[in-house]
């Protein structure tokens, strides 16, 4: 997201940054310097992009790894979803 924000800001004709939040847990790892206050997105005075990652909140998290999402069906057929 702090990527995206800065291109945003920097491209002259950009229109609109689609933005949905992140679970508490994401922000917890990836302190960020961006805020988002009444539909508006404030890119904040950290050096960079504004995002960092705290080791330690990550390491205490209990994260299982995830399967990316597929378009198939359960017998492997390949499905427009």
């Amino acid at each position: 997201m702090g990527a995206a924000l800065h291109f945003d800001l920097w491209v002259p004709n950009f229109g609109v940054q689609e933005y949905m939040g992140f679970p508490k847990e994401a922000l917890d790892v990836f302190p960020h310097a961006w805020t988002f206050d009444r539909g508006t997105m404030h890119p904040g005075e950290a050096p960079g992009h504004g995002v960092d990652i705290d080791e330690r909140t990550r390491s205490a998290l209990s994260l299982r790894p995830g399967l990316p999402a597929v378009a198939r069906l359960e017998d492997g057929t390949l499905w427009n979803w």
